[in-house]
């Protein structure tokens, strides 16, 4: 949008001629099939992200590298190794970069990268099994231009074993924390119930037999004692990883507003006169 801004300004677009192009990044149709939303970045600060499954690999890459050729990236979640073979394999042809995320990935034109925005946002996993979920959650994330951290394996099985993690990312300062847990799901309530900073419980679909499928998971984190605890659906990284950027994005605007609000006080504050001259 900045950049047909500049070109309207400098004449080398016509009004008619920039409304058509701010058009056209609003919603582009592929093939009368998939309607890439192009503005959705520019309505909420969250790119489209194509979920693989059930689309074929070569249409699933299809999707990704035409997002990334419009808007700078393109985000896929969900991969089978089919997808992922087709997805390098048509940003190759397209000479584009992969950057990847467990079952995730972007893809990325050579000239872009996203505009840094100060937030952070800090991941935790109870297991090793529940990282390519938060992982997920992380490229959503990492693609609207924050800061992340990852801390794996860190489940109340060994309850010592968060402490040092969870200090870490709070110096660090993150302004919201996504916790992921299968199995019994308690360890994002129990990190809420610890610290002052927004936490977003991701249940993961891992475990045995009853509950396995991530509902224990769920139905803990929805049923915890600790208050303010929010919770996305089961496996849902992308949900996740949304609603960390609007938390963290919003909380660096803050910073900077205050920031700035500070600079313009002290510049308009009078400055003392010299003593010899007071007196």
């Amino acid at each position: 949008m900045r950049d047909i801004l500049r070109r309207l300004i400098a004449g080398d677009l016509t009004q008619d001629e920039a409304l058509a192009e701010l058009r056209g990044i609003q919603l582009e149709e592929l093939s009368g099939r998939a309607r890439l939303d192009l503005g959705r970045f520019m309505r909420r600060g969250i790119p489209e992200v194509v979920l693989a499954p059930p689309k074929a690999p070569e249409e699933a890459a299809r999707l990704t590298v035409a997002l990334a050729q419009r808007q700078g990236q393109g985000l896929i979640s969900r991969m089978s190794r089919e997808h992922r073979a087709a997805l390098q394999q048509a940003a190759d042809a397209a000479e584009m970069s992969v950057v990847d995320y467990a079952q995730s990935a972007r893809v990325m034109r050579e000239d872009f990268a996203p505009e840094a925005l100060g937030g952070k946002v800090g991941f935790l996993t109870a297991g090793t099994s529940d990282v390519p979920v938060a992982d997920e959650a992380r490229m959503v994330v990492e693609a609207c231009g924050l800061g992340t951290r990852l801390e794996a394996d860190l489940g109340v099985a060994g309850l010592h074993r968060f402490v040092g993690p969870l200090a870490a990312i709070l110096e660090w300062g993150a302004d919201v924390i996504v916790v992921a847990a299968g199995m019994d799901g308690v360890l994002p309530g129990l990190v809420a119930g610890l610290i002052d900073v927004p936490v977003i419980g991701l249940p993961v679909s891992t475990g045995y037999g009853r509950g396995g499928a991530g509902e224990a998971a769920l139905s803990t984190m929805l049923q915890s004692c600790s208050t303010g605890l929010t919770v996305v659906n089961i496996d849902n990284g992308v949900g996740a990883g949304a609603g960390a950027v609007l938390i963290a994005a919003r909380a660096a605007r803050a910073r900077s507003v205050s920031a700035g609000a500070g600079a313009a006080s002290r510049r308009s504050r009078p400055r003392s006169l010299p003593a010899a001259r007071r007196r």
